[in-house]
Order: structure tokens, then sequence, then C-alpha cells
């Protein structure tokens, strides 16, 4: 019978605070720009600055957080990010607001880490990273909603994301603590599995991460100056693109493993490239409106999908967390990149850019899907869960042929042996047939 799945609330709490910082990266970024009195420039760089800050932690901490422990480890991060973004929402002076947006970039980092790690180690890791995002995105929706009737000032995101990471501090008494005494050497020092299937979406991901975060971090130009929007209407719409988000977690959530990883992640990727060519063209509130929704229902459910396929690359989160962390330099470069491309080609062709790089990242993220979901790489191999297919073992060991069963044959049935039934009787010839017959198992001659 299967145990009832429990929520792993800490680990919600965590990823949520972990992940807020880069769903803010648009407000932040503004804010610092008019606050600080920084160029657009300045400004994208201290946002980068920060989340790369945070990608360095995953990097760092991606195979420490069983041997340093998930408690002791959250804990250090949220401190971090209390400190570091409480600090840059309490002065004015620039270097000491780029000093805390990278301590507290690095705790944030810290909690995503850990988060991640834990995840991956759930019955139902699509599960837990679909809370996560469903929480994170009603989050960053208030603040959204918030911030605009609370001034100009640039300390706003910062501190509503150090008061999360101070929030989520209670919870993780309930995490577990390290286990540098019980593991042991082979254990600390296991070796990466599936590094080619690993690398390949970490590297995608990347790509993948850099073009949303390209048109996030511009978005807001676009929705000012190319679609004639005002400040709050912005905001509004920035809103409702994540309450859109909202029910496109609950339908992630919902699907599950129905559909598989490589449908959600390929086709959805594919829709989302359509998305952003719409938005970055968009010169009316509604065209903008409406791509700005239609995308960000979207990138939740891919992200979603993401997160469980680096997931169940390896057991203990190491490719989670490496894979989240190459997403995260994607996000960190991603303002630049979509300032630059403007700049050159325009909005709507910055889109048109964008578009086609998430058509190409999609075929190797859906044969990453394909192949981890176990198809075979081989006509007629039967691969088993997390080994070699048997039938290049079989061909490696010398087996027989017809030992391995092909694709689609009929399976044999499955005889039960009543092992405290009476053995039957030896017949009387094998009692004079020597000593190596004697020794033979009852049952085992020939009639």
């Amino acid at each position: 019978m299967l145990a009832p799945r429990t929520t792993p609330w800490p680990l919600v709490a965590l990823f949520t605070a972990g992940y807020l910082p880069p769903y803010l990266l648009p407000t932040t970024v503004g804010r610092f720009d008019t606050g600080l009195a920084l160029t657009t420039t300045q400004a994208g760089a201290v946002g980068s600055a920060l989340l790369l800050s945070s990608a360095a932690a995953g990097f760092l901490l991606a195979s420490r957080v069983e041997r340093i422990g998930a408690r002791a480890l959250a804990r250090s991060g949220l401190a971090l990010a209390v400190l570091g973004y409480g600090g840059a929402a309490l002065t004015t002076a620039v270097p000491a607001v780029v000093a805390g947006a990278m301590v507290g970039g690095f705790g944030t980092g810290t909690a995503t880490t850990v988060a991640a790690t834990r995840i991956a180690a759930e019955r139902d890791p699509h599960r837990a990273s679909t809370l996560g995002l469903l929480s994170v995105s009603a989050l960053a929706g208030v603040v959204y909603l918030t911030v605009p009737h609370l001034g100009r000032a640039h300390g706003l995101p910062p501190a509503a994301i150090a008061l999360t990471a101070l929030a989520v501090w209670p919870l993780t008494g309930r995490l577990p603590g390290g286990t540098a005494a019980s593991s042991t050497p082979h254990d600390t020092a296991a070796p990466l599995p599936r590094r080619r299937s690993g690398a390949v979406l970490a590297a995608a991901v990347l790509c993948w991460s850099l073009a949303q975060n390209s048109l996030w971090g511009v978005s807001g130009r676009i929705g000012l100056t190319q679609a004639h929007l005002g400040d709050a209407a912005l905001g509004l719409v920035f809103a409702v693109a994540l309450g859109a988000g909202l029910l496109g977690v609950l339908a992630a959530g919902a699907l599950g493993a129905r559909l598989g990883r490589a449908l959600p992640v390929g086709g959805g990727t594919v829709l989302i490239a359509g998305c952003i060519a719409v938005s970055a063209s968009a010169t009316t509130p509604t065209a903008f409106a409406a791509g700005e929704i239609a995308w960000n229902t979207l990138y939740p459910v891919v992200l979603s999908y993401l997160i469980g396929l680096a997931a169940s690359l390896d057991p203990r989160g190491r490719w989670a967390v490496l894979v989240g962390s190459a997403s995260s330099l994607g996000t960190a470069a991603g303002p630049l990149t979509g300032s630059v491309l403007s700049a050159q080609a325009g909005y709507a062709g910055m889109g048109l850019v964008l578009g086609a790089g998430l058509l190409l990242v999609a075929v190797p993220m859906t044969a990453v899907a394909l192949h981890t979901g176990g198809r075979p790489l081989l006509p007629g191999t039967v691969r088993r869960r997390g080994g070699t297919p048997a039938a290049l073992v079989a061909a490696a060991t010398g087996t027989p042929s017809g030992a391995v069963p092909e694709v689609g044959a009929v399976e044999q049935p499955v005889v039960e042996i009543d092992v405290d039934a009476p053995a039957p009787p030896v017949r009387r010839a094998y009692d004079t047939a020597g000593p190596r017959q004697t020794a033979a198992a009852p049952g085992s001659g020939t009639g």
C-alpha cells in the first residue's frame, strides 16, 4: 500500500524565497534606475550581479547540501538574504546597495540550492516544484500590485525579498540536519549520473532562460515607450500576467506526468517563442497585454517540467541544482542581452531573434526528455530503469541468442513455487548412480 502524499511546505517556502528575486527583476532594476539615479545600463548591471551571485551559490554548493545539512545551509542562506537585501533597502549609497544585492543574491541562491536538492529527493518532485512556482507567482503578483502605491523608493523590492526570507526562517526547523557522520566517502564522492544528458540540458536551459529574461528585462520599456502604457497600467498588466501564470501552474499540477515531459517542454517552448514575438512587436496596449499574459501563462508550466526533468537525472538533486544555476546565469545575462538586441534591431527584431533561438533550443531539451523518459536508443533493446540496455549487456557478456526478448514480446507467466511443500521422492536409480548424482537437488532429475 502506497503511503499518502504529504505536502513539503518547508521546501515550498524555501523555493519561494529563492525564486522571488528573478520574478521581481523588472521592478527591482527599474527602481534602482530611478531611485538611485543610475543609468539603465548601470541598473541592469546591478541586477545581473545579483543573479550571478545567486548562480555562484548553486555551483559552489550543489554537492555539499547533504554533508553540511539542509537545515544549517538553508538558515545561512536566509540570514544572508535578510542582511543583504535588508541593507540594500535601507541605504542609498550605491556601493552599499550593490554589495547588499550581491550578498542577498548569494543567500537566495543558497536557499534555492537546498530547495532544489530536497525537492529532487521527493517521491513526486514535479508536484513540489509546481507548488513552489504557484507560491512565488502569487507572492510576486501581490508585490507588483502593492509596490506602485508605496512610492518610488528603490528599497521596496529588496525589502519584500528580505521580509519573505525572514518569514520562511521558522519553517527550516523541519529540514534534516547534516549526514557527514553517517555518509561514507563513496557516497559523498559519488559521480554524477547521466552526465551527457545533464550537460546538454544545462546548456539548453541556460539559453532558454536567457531568451525569457532578455524580454522580461526590457518588457517595462516596451510597455511604456512602444505600447504607450502608463506606470500604473503597466504594473497591472504584469500583475495580471503573473496571475495567469498561477493558472498555468495549476494546469501543470493537474496534468502531472500524464503528457510525459517531452510534449510540455518542446511544445510549450514553441508556443512561448510565438508569444515573445507578439509581445516584443506590440504597438498597442491590447497586443502587449495579450502577449505578456499568454507568455507568463506558459512560462511556469514549461519551467515546472524542466525542474522535474533535471530532478529525475539524479535523485541526490545535484543536476537539479546545476541546471537551476545555469538558468540563473541565463537570467543574469538576460537584461543586458535584451538591451543590446533591442538597440541593434529594435524591439520587434529582438523578439524574432529570441523566438528563433527558442525554436532551436527546444530540440535538445525535447531530446533529453525523450531519452530520460525511457525511450530505447537502439531498435530491439530493452532498457532497464537506470541501467544499460539489456541487449547491449547480452552482447558484451556472451549471453546466448534469444535470452533477451525483443520489444513487444509476450511476457512469460510467473509461476509461484511453494518452498514449504514436501520434496518429491528421489528415484531409486539415483541412490546407486554414484556420488555426483546423489548430490543433485531433489526434483532436478528427468522423469
